[in-house]
């Protein structure tokens, strides 16, 4: 019952401050987690405890093969060098030079690389929510996407094989060499096959619901397939959600598309949204816990760890920039462009889930029976971490980015117009090539549908271009009268018994997707 009634205060948070985050400019995730420490700090809130080995498998497959579902592989391609330069270089860099400081200030080695693998990786979902609200421009939404996607792959090998080290008491170079080759080969294989795989799935099943289904089996399946082996889960959930999203399109049904849209789009919403909350809620039980908030040596070490975090970041991503910029820019057009980009990129490197989950994984004692050395203050500093960046840097980027105008001046609705245009009109084009093939009376009911389609995009650019602004909004409140009037007729003739209700979930679903393809 505490699950339920915290997953329920969770719940209310995300719908009610969702709207909020949107209306006062702050980052719904940051947001989330400022209500999240709230709620920790309430007596009577109860804060039951998820098993830490539990929060990756249960929340990274979904929110991972859902980004890639809004992913452009040609875009990723085009990235390539600057992604994989953040999510691999400055990963790997990150992890290292926090372990040099950590070791410096009084932390064994092994347990400094652990540490160094638990707070190298920026959030994924943080990076993502914060890219798609403040309007940036496109190859910076990529850039940060695609970090947040591939780093975590990096990270977690360094902390696996880290942790090995500490609880086996070492690990050798063959050790590490094989482990890291299992790991990437064995992942990306995994995701490959799995992707083919439900690929063959897909083009057999033509009801939408089983679709969907498989879509959501997948990242899971492949996940823990992949943990099982050794392999890296996150890669194998990648590889098979880009795969699907770049090939698969033909063997779904429309309905199957749409609907898993609409699931995926959920996912990424809900399940990221209670992520962030729950996140506030387990920083707050866990540093009021512990024993060393009071210890000076740790809060140096915090401190220390925060600073190597945002200057190593700030350092690589100007250094990377200026590089990029004694070549053609056509070259590598997704590498932040300008010292204004290149400040918004190196400061949204905001810790989160990945962070949190790794440093409560750690294990309570090692192969000889001992204790893991220096665990709780792993966890600290871990946890300081993720409030400093995500709270601070979290706030402050809408700012930052307002500041230095690098907010997107492209048109979305634009180039939808001209898009829907241009697809309406090769409809037409394709119909007027099959000449005698078909009847005529058939080809004619087709054009004309096409062709009203057409009529209406065209009424739309004419008010857009002409600056009516008052009849375009008039035009769309029209056709919602319009669309409500279908909805209430379908309503009232299921109600009478007229129909049955398939039959007016059928001529709801038509009527909805008009008033969506309208809106």
């Amino acid at each position: 019952m505490d699950a339920v009634a915290l997953l329920g205060l969770l719940v209310l948070g995300l719908v009610v401050l969702t709207p909020t985050a949107d209306r006062i400019g702050v980052p719904q995730p940051v947001l989330l987690t400022v209500y999240g420490l709230v709620l920790g700090l309430v007596p009577a809130v109860p804060s039951p405890q998820l098993p830490p080995d539990l929060i990756l498998p249960l929340v990274l497959p979904p929110l991972l093969f859902a980004a890639t579902q809004v992913t452009s592989v040609r875009e990723l391609r085009e990235a390539a060098r600057p992604v994989l330069g953040l999510a691999v270089g400055l990963t790997l860099l990150t992890a290292a030079l926090v372990a040099v400081v950590a070791h410096a200030l009084g932390l064994p080695w092994a347990v400094a690389v652990v540490l160094g693998g638990v707070v190298a990786p920026p959030d994924p979902v943080a990076a993502s929510a914060v890219a798609s609200r403040l309007h940036l421009p496109p190859r910076l939404v990529t850039v940060l996407e695609g970090e947040g996607q591939f780093n975590d792959a990096t990270a977690l090998v360094v902390y696996q094989l880290a942790v090995m080290a500490v609880v086996a008491g070492g690990v050798g170079v063959a050790q590490v060499g094989v482990g890291l080759l299992v790991a990437v080969v064995g992942g990306l294989a995994l995701g490959l096959a799995g992707g083919l795989l439900a690929r063959w799935a897909l083009g057999r099943l033509d009801d939408p619901a089983a679709e969907t289904t498989v879509t959501v089996a997948v990242p899971f399946g492949l996940y823990l397939l992949a943990e099982q082996v050794e392999a890296s889960g996150v890669l194998a959930v990648l590889a098979a959600g880009l795969y699907l999203r770049s090939t698969a399109f033909a063997e779904s049904t429309s309905a199957g598309w749409l609907l898993g849209r609409a699931v995926w789009r959920y996912v990424d919403f809900a399940v990221s949204g209670l992520l962030f909350g729950f996140l506030g809620v387990e920083l707050t039980r866990v540093l009021l816990g512990a024993s060393l908030l009071g210890d000076g040596p740790t809060w140096r070490l915090a401190a220390a760890v925060v600073g190597v975090l945002v200057v190593t970041r700030a350092v690589v991503v100007f250094t990377a920039s200026g590089l990029a910029g004694r070549r053609a820019r056509r070259e590598d057009s997704a590498t932040p462009a300008g010292w204004r980009e290149s400040a918004v990129t190196s400061w949204a490197g905001m810790r989160g889930v990945v962070t949190v989950a790794t440093a409560l994984a750690l294990p309570q004692v090692v192969d000889d029976g001992g204790a893991f050395p220096f665990r709780e203050e792993v966890v600290v500093v871990a946890l300081v971490v993720v409030l400093v960046t995500l709270v601070l840097q979290g706030l402050t980027l809408a700012p930052v980015v307002r500041r230095l105008g690098v907010a997107s001046d492209a048109d979305p609705a634009a180039d939808a117009r001209r898009l829907h245009r241009a697809t309406t009109e090769a409809a037409l084009a394709r119909l007027d090539a099959l000449g005698g093939e078909v009847p005529e009376r058939v080809r004619h009911a087709v054009q004309e549908q096409y062709r009203s389609r057409l009529d209406y995009r065209a009424a739309v650019q004419e008010l857009v271009d002409e600056g009516a602004d008052g009849e375009h909004g008039q035009l769309r409140e029209v056709l919602a009268m319009a669309s409500e009037a279908e909805r209430e007729a379908v309503l009232r003739a299921r109600r009478r018994g007229e129909v049955s209700p398939a039959v007016a979930d059928q001529v709801l679903l038509d009527v909805e997707a008009r008033a969506l393809r309208y809106s």
